[in-house]
């Protein structure tokens, strides 16, 4: 097993000495879900939900998140991002599962560290902006199954989250 990267000998958190890496593209990619009554997810996808466009104030919210990830996470490096993209997938209530609105988030940049951690920040700033714009009408709903789906880039190479 490898070591926690973010302690030094002494056990003191540090942040990581990224200097001496190369730069590569790297890729993020994340997903996660939230789970709300069917007529909430009928209002988002009408567009007349009362604060406005569900998932476009979503998307935006995202974005900004994964710029901000390094003032959030303590020990995250800040990074140039190359490119944010966040896609939203409404799942309408079946047998065995309640509605819902699935995103993904997609970050790149060109650096000495991955990603990771801004997509997964998208997903989590995204899906509460969706209950933030909904909880009027639907306090019950729930944030679900957030991870990281894809990683690329660097020494460690790919990574793929297993089903």
């Amino acid at each position: 097993m490898s070591t926690l990267t973010h302690f030094d000998a002494q056990g003191q958190a540090h942040m990581v000495d990224v200097a001496a890496k190369a730069a590569t593209h790297r890729v993020g990619i994340a997903a996660g879900r939230i789970e709300m009554q069917a007529a909430t997810l009928a209002l988002i996808e009408s567009g007349t939900a009362k604060k406005g466009d569900v998932l476009g104030i979503a998307r935006v919210a995202g974005i900004m998140a994964a710029k901000k990830t390094s003032d959030l996470i303590p020990l995250c490096h800040p990074l140039a991002l190359t490119r944010v993209a966040l896609d939203f997938k409404l799942c309408h209530a079946g047998k065995s599962q309640p509605a819902s609105v699935f995103c993904s988030a997609t970050v790149e940049t060109v650096g000495p560290t991955g990603v990771e951690m801004e997509a997964l920040m998208a997903v989590q700033v995204a899906l509460l902006t969706i209950y933030d714009m909904c909880k009027a009408v639907d306090r019950g709903m729930v944030m679900t199954d957030c991870k990281l789906l894809e990683k690329h880039g660097g020494k460690s190479g790919s990574f793929f989250a297993t089903a």
